[in-house]
């Protein structure tokens, strides 16, 4: 007797269990965060600019730059950006 009431606990938890799970995915595909976990940010491409100086390429806005005829030019280091400065 025992033996089957354990029996029938142990599927009843096993049916409620892949019920959240089937509806935990069915949020997070809804586009709802689902289950506690976290969407992982989607990567954007973002255009490389060229140092003018040695050629390497950089992120704008995440490096150095200086303003050269209303142009905006941007450098890996503060050593390219100073030969940049001298030959002008």
């Amino acid at each position: 007797m025992y033996l089957r009431v354990f029996l029938i606990v142990m599927v009843v938890l096993f049916a409620v269990r892949a019920v959240a799970r089937f509806m935990g995915g069915l949020a997070q595909g809804a586009g709802t965060q689902g289950s506690g976990q976290r969407r992982r940010p989607v990567d954007v491409p973002v255009k490389m600019a060229k140092d003018p100086v040695c050629g390497t390429f950089v992120v704008p806005g995440k490096s150095l730059s200086a303003t050269a005829g209303g142009e905006t030019l941007w450098f890996c280091s503060e050593q390219c950006r100073t030969e940049f400065a001298r030959r002008r």
